[in-house]
Order: C-alpha cells, then sequence, then structure tokens
C-alpha cells in the first residue's frame, strides 16, 4: 500500500472513530434526561417561595454532575408547562434514565395529584383536573415514549392557597399510580402537608441533596436515605412518601455497591411509648398580622375581581369569590360586605352562609355567626364545612358539648379537615378530656392549624 493510501485510510478511520466517539457522546447525554420545574410566584398566595429558586438551582447543578441533560424552567403558566413537558417527552429515547424535579404546590382530587402552574385558578373540584397536570399522566407518558427507568421527586406537599376558598384544610398528595421501573418520592406523607415559610433553601431538599451526592450506593436507597434523614431532622413531624417498582440497578452518583445489611432501626417507625402520661403541650402562637390596605390593593386576584365587579354589579360569582380571597387574607370586614350582598341576592345560599358565620365567628360576633350557621344547615343539613363553622361558634362559646358534636359529624362527612380535627380535640381538653390525638393529627396534616386558630382567637392555652 503506498503511503499516500495509509494516509488516506488514516484519516478515514479517524474520522469515522470521531463520528462514532460523537453519535456516543450524543445517546449518553440523552440516556439521563431531567426536567427541572420551579414554580414560585403564584398569586393566590401570600408570598413568594423563595426557597424554590435555590432549591431547583442546586438540584439541576447536582443533576448535570450525574450525567443528566437538564431543562430547568421556572414560574410556568399553564400553557408554557404543557410545552415544556411536550417538549421534554420529544427527547426521550428509548432505554433512557427520564427523571422530572417539581417544586412548587400540588393538590389532590380524585386520587390523583396534579401539578400546578403559576396561572392556575382553583375554585372548584374540576378546576384541579383543568388547569393542573396530573402527576400519574406524566408518569405513563415518560413510560410510553420509552423510558426504561422513570424518577419523579416532588416538593409539593404545602398547604396551598387554593384549598382555602373559603374553608381551610388540605388534603395533600396522593399515592402515584406509577409504571413498572419507577421511583417517586414526595417530601410529605400521603395526605399531609408541610411547614412552609420565608427559607431560602428547604430541608427536603438539602436531604435529598446529600444522599444524591453519596457514592456506592443505589437510587432507590439514597431516596430511603433521604425519607429517613428528614423525618430524623423534624423528629417525626415530616415523613416523606416514597414508592419503588425498581428492577433496574441505577445511582445517581455512579457505580452501586451493595451496602451490608444492617440491624439499625427505621426512624420512621413511632417511638416507643413512655409509661407516664405526658401532659399536653400547651401552644400560644401568634397570628399572622392582619393586611394592610396597600397589600390588598395589590393582590391580582382582588384587582381582576373588582375589575369584573365593576363592569358587572350583579356578577354575584365575583362577589363571592372576592368575599372568599377577603377572608382568606383575614380582611374581614370586606369579606362581610361582599357576602352580605349575595346573601341579600339569594337568601338560600348555605356556601354564602356559611362563609359568613365563619367570618362573624372569627371576629367575635357569634350569635349572628350561630344564626348564620344555623341557616346554612337549614338550606344544607349535610354541609359539613357549616358543622365546622358552628363547632368553632360553640367553642367560643363555650358551649363544649355541642363543639364536639359538630365537629364529629363534620368529620364523619370530611375525614381530612384539619380544621374540625384541632377544633375537636382543643373542646375535647377544655371539657375535661385528652384531645391530643385529635390535635396531633390536624398538625401532621396542616402544620399551620394551631396559628390559623390563634387568628380566630382560640390557641391550646386559652379555658
Amino acid at each position: 500500500m503506498s503511503h499516500f493510501m495509509r494516509a488516506a485510510m488514516i484519516l478515514l478511520l479517524t474520522g469515522l472513530l470521531a463520528l462514532g466517539a460523537g453519535r456516543a457522546s450524543h445517546a449518553a447525554d440523552a440516556a439521563k434526561l431531567a426536567l427541572v420545574i420551579g414554580n414560585a410566584r403564584y398569586p393566590d398566595n401570600e408570598f413568594v417561595l423563595n426557597e424554590v429558586a435555590n432549591d431547583t438551582q442546586d438540584v439541576t447543578e447536582e443533576l448535570k454532575r450525574d450525567g443528566f441533560v437538564v431543562d430547568r424552567q421556572n414560574n410556568l403558566t399553564a400553557d408554557a408547562m404543557r410545552q415544556v413537558l411536550d417538549r421534554f417527552y420529544a427527547r426521550i429515547e428509548r432505554g433512557a434514565v427520564a427523571l422530572i424535579f417539581f417544586d412548587g404546590f400540588a393538590i389532590q382530587s380524585n386520587r390523583q395529584t396534579y401539578l400546578l402552574p403559576v396561572d392556575a385558578q382553583i375554585w372548584t373540584e374540576p378546576d384541579v383536573a383543568r388547569d393542573g397536570f396530573s402527576l400519574d399522566t406524566i408518569l405513563a407518558e415518560m413510560n410510553t415514549r420509552g423510558a426504561a427507568i422513570k424518577i419523579a421527586l416532588i416538593d409539593a406537599s404545602r398547604r396551598n392557597p387554593f384549598e382555602r376558598r373559603f374553608r381551610r384544610y388540605s388534603a395533600g398528595l396522593a399515592p402515584a399510580i406509577a409504571p413498572s421501573n419507577s421511583l417517586v418520592l414526595y417530601s410529605a406523607a400521603l395526605g399531609a402537608v408541610a411547614a412552609s415559610g420565608k427559607t431560602e433553601h428547604g430541608l427536603f431538599v438539602a436531604e435529598l441533596l446529600r444522599e444524591m451526592r453519596a457514592p456506592n450506593i443505589s437510587a432507590e436507597q439514597a431516596l430511603t436515605n433521604t425519607k429517613n434523614g428528614v423525618v430524623a431532622a423534624t423528629k417525626r413531624e415530616q415523613v416523606p412518601w416514597l414508592s419503588s417498582s425498581l428492577t433496574t440497578e441505577f445511582s445517581f452518583a455512579g457505580s452501586v455497591t451493595r451496602p451490608p445489611d444492617t440491624k439499625a432501626g427505621d426512624p420512621t417507625k413511632p417511638a416507643p411509648q413512655k409509661s407516664e402520661p405526658q401532659k399536653p403541650v400547651c401552644e400560644a402562637p401568634q397570628a399572622e398580622p392582619l393586611p394592610s390596605a396597600d397589600d390588598l390593593a395589590r393582590d391580582p386576584v382582588i384587582a381582576d375581581l373588582s375589575r369584573k365587579i365593576a363592569a358587572n354589579p350583579n356578577d354575584v360569582a365575583s362577589r363571592y369569590k372576592r368575599g372568599q380571597v377577603y377572608a382568606i387574607k383575614r380582611a374581614y370586614a370586606l369579606a362581610m360586605q361582599d357576602f352580605d350582598v349575595v346573601i341579600r341576592r339569594n337568601p338560600g345560599d348555605g356556601e354564602a352562609l356559611n362563609n359568613r358565620c365563619w367570618t362573624r365567628a372569627a371576629t367575635g360576633d357569634l350569635q349572628g355567626a350561630l344564626a348564620d350557621c344555623n341557616l346554612a344547615l337549614q338550606v344544607d343539613p349535610g354541609l359539613s364545612d357549616a358543622l365546622d363553622s358552628r363547632g368553632l361558634v360553640n367553642l367560643k362559646l363555650g358551649r363544649t358539648a355541642e363543639a364536639i358534636k359538630d365537629y364529629t359529624d363534620a368529620i364523619q362527612r370530611n375525614p381530612r379537615s384539619s380544621s374540625s380535627l384541632f377544633g375537636r380535640g382543643i373542646a375535647t381538653r377544655r371539657s375535661g378530656g385528652d384531645g391530643a390525638t385529635d390535635i396531633a393529627q390536624a398538625k401532621s396534616m396542616n402544620p399551620n392549624i394551631a396559628k390559623e386558630f390563634a387568628g380566630y382567637g382560640v390557641t391550646e392555652c386559652t379555658p
């Protein structure tokens, strides 16, 4: 072979090897795909979720170090979220690892968990499926597109503002119906919410990142360790939910060396009960400050509803919704004005009567509140919210037996009402009983429930 031919062959082989290497690199990149969504600015929420931006940035950087090709998006509207998800699905190749991390608000409805865009408008149950994105559907689509391993990390077990129009209870998240070879981790237990505040970094993500970086453990073990770390750090007040159907070996940080079996106790299991009875802890949290006129004027939801009412003074639906928003924000006088108008137009509106009952109870007009609740229950004897509202009225009137009965009837109709459970626990204590189980369950479902009741003038310390 001539020198020229040998040189030509070398160049050809070099080019083929480079092309092959380029294709192999592309395949490696495409083999691990992640979509990271951080929704922090919800107009209905009282404050921006400051930790979301920091946490999604940290998760993105860690996933990139682990070899994922990451698409990070923040504060997505419904249209933008749909486009981002479609783009994510289109990039999934057969055999890939596909991961979604969502930080923001989510709601369960009809036994499904829905991730919410920042422009969601949730007023009724059908609105959840209309404006939200089903996690079950997302996982199913990842599977349909050929992903061999599906991972969903959901930091959205928060007390969310859409479930407070007007009654305040949260059903947390629902179990995910995931395809085989999936890992799903929620930041709190099913049906429970985690405490949320104006923090710079979230505990759940801090534990998650530490475990993702740990060498020689599987992804499933990393998520199990994350769960246990959160449980230990919160003294069992927050217990993340983990579901795994993983059959394929996978690790965030590289190869896996099977750890030896240990007999260490599981921190998620309840600690042994002490033989001596514990006295109930008396807590007197401070109520949130009342909103200023400027705060209300800047609220985009109130502004939008006010424009609709100005354009059509007969728009009772918008006035009712504005009354709910005012009540949520504890602008009770303004809420009363709107509810008064709605009830004058339709004296048989049980929901409006209930909302006015609760508003009057919060402001101390207990006899007026009792009359409204009784009327609401005449209109709809099974209205659990009205039973809960009347329970608060009776509690504040010192009628603990009546309060316990109302709360019990409300719980029978809605077992997930943290308000009814907390109220019954307080009423039971004031009648000489324990009430600790109800109070503890209410706090596990809604860590802010004691503060909410403090806003109504009811604490565990008041007789």
